[in-house]
């Protein structure tokens, strides 16, 4: 069970980070464009929060189940710290963009808060590669 959740967990990043970098990209290009925010908009922004919450979600089960974590002090600490930190950022970014006041700033809100939150998740990566050289940004481990 540990294994299959840990490499679920390792493989729905590419997910997360596909559905932020998608979310980032619409959200610059209507913010700049001063483009309407659209049903789509709302639709790729949903999706990212509801990933972003699944993949805490595994990450939440592993720490509590997984031997890895009573090892090592970046599992214990860090790595949880900053994944909840980008999921918080996801979730306050979507709340914030519903009640923006007109398009742009609802572009806006979430290419703020969403490239925040793919901040902290590509650093909380790469931190991970440091700590435990096993791993690999691109592979799933």
């Amino acid at each position: 069970m540990d294994q299959i959740l840990k490499s679920a967990h390792s493989g729905w990043r590419y997910l997360v980070l596909i559905l932020l970098v998608i979310a980032l990209i619409q959200a610059i290009s209507g913010w700049l464009g001063k483009k309407p925010y659209t049903g789509g908009n709302r639709k790729i922004n949903l999706f990212t929060l509801i990933f972003t919450h699944i993949q805490v979600l595994m990450g939440l089960v592993l720490y509590f189940i997984s031997p890895v974590v009573k090892g090592l002090g970046y599992w214990k600490m860090e790595h949880i710290s900053m994944m909840i930190l980008a999921a918080i950022l996801v979730t306050i970014g979507n709340a914030k963009s519903k009640r923006g006041a007109d398009d742009v700033i609802k572009h806006k809100t979430i290419a703020l808060y969403f490239g925040l939150a793919l901040l902290v998740i590509v650093a909380a990566i790469i931190r991970m590669v440091m700590a435990d050289p096993s791993r690999s940004f691109f592979g799933i481990s």
